[in-house]
């Protein structure tokens, strides 16, 4: 059974009605609604709507602030830090790109930290912003109040998957890279708790150190653990990848794990770089258009499928589910009635 569709637009409108009603301003009940709309539009489909009922939770618990503007900390023109001050993480985002696209023409590169940011959903929903203004766009998160990620050859929990992304332009298609310093991420193990089931391979290690592929782990008196990426034979590099991300959120902010924890949230690091003050943007191009060319062309694996780029399923599945609708997790739709009762609001029908 094919699952139901709805309406990207719909969606939106009763992503931001509910947040407004839960008590945001209008401007970043916008931006989250649109972020997490776009999340599942590129496929994201745990850290995208999946998200907005424990978003309207930690705004009725008051661990999420719902109006008004980050601090600024620190203005040095190509660098910024700003006091997020727990506001929402794509609001605290957006403006980010909106504000570094200018000065990164002015002097090229330009770079935002973020401490104290709410939780900012998926990477991959910025990326096009930046890149359809011509921008190489880094962006990367760490969360200092959590931790579910054992360094390579520990056993207790440390780190946060640490997610990484790039957008990265050409002259067509752009490259949407978003991967993470642990093998999976925390929502996809929740879903599958959830339900009942396991990872397909050993992902997750029990209290002890064996591996496992029953995310119930990570719950279990002791915990368990997620394995960084590389898993036991080669995970000292999803370990050092959780390592430079630390260094660039917390550590470039100042603020991250030696602090008291204030709840769910997350540092962030956002840095664009304009091709034409380097190379230029037609020779950036003339590489990022080369290697799209010879790795889609490079002879497949017998019996596999052709080769694609980070971003081509993506954005071949946005362009049809802004034509066809969103084909939602079919936990999602039943989660947010219910959150958006508790408001006297309706979920959106589906539109086929």
């Amino acid at each position: 059974m094919d699952p139901q569709r709805y309406s990207a637009q719909a969606l939106r409108d009763f992503s931001q009605g509910l947040l407004q009603a839960a008590g945001m301003a209008a401007a970043p009940a916008e931006a989250v609604a649109d972020t997490l709309v776009e999340g599942d539009l590129l496929g994201h489909d745990t850290h995208g709507l999946a998200l907005l009922a424990p978003y309207i939770k930690e705004i009725e618990n008051k661990t999420m602030e719902v109006a008004g503007m980050p601090e600024t900390l620190s203005d040095r023109g190509a660098s910024l830090l700003w006091d997020g001050r727990r506001l929402p993480g794509p609001w605290l985002v957006r403006q980010g790109i909106d504000i570094l696209i200018p000065r990164a023409r002015e002097f090229g590169t330009a770079t935002l930290v973020i401490r104290r940011s709410h939780h900012i959903a998926c990477l991959a929903a910025y990326l096009l912003r930046a890149a359809e203004n011509g921008m190489l766009i880094t962006l990367a998160s760490s969360d200092p109040n959590g931790a579910s990620v054992a360094p390579y050859g520990g056993t207790q929990a440390v780190f946060t998957p640490n997610p990484i992304a790039m957008g990265i332009p050409t002259s067509g298609t752009p490259f949407l890279v978003d991967i993470s310093a642990s093998i999976v991420t925390n929502g996809m193990c929740g879903r599958l708790q959830k339900a009942g089931q396991q990872f397909g391979d050993e992902c997750l290690l029990d209290a002890q150190g064996r591996p496992s592929r029953d995310p119930a782990v990570l719950s279990a008196d002791p915990p368990g653990t997620i394995m960084p990426l590389g898993g036991t034979t080669a995970g000292h590099k999803g370990f050092g990848m959780a390592l430079m991300i630390e260094a660039l959120t917390g550590g470039l902010a100042g603020h991250g794990r030696t602090d008291p924890p204030e709840g769910w949230g997350a540092t962030v690091f956002l840095s664009l770089h304009d091709p034409e003050a380097f190379g230029g943007s037609s020779a950036f191009a003339r590489q990022t258009d080369h290697i799209g060319q010879i790795c889609r062309d490079n002879p497949p694996r017998p019996g596999g499928a052709a080769v694609r780029m980070p971003g081509d399923r993506g954005l071949a599945l946005r362009s049809e589910q802004q034509q066809n609708g969103i084909a939602l997790h079919p936990t999602i739709p039943a989660m947010l009635t219910q959150c958006a009762a508790r408001y006297g609001l309706p979920f959106p029908q589906a539109s086929g």
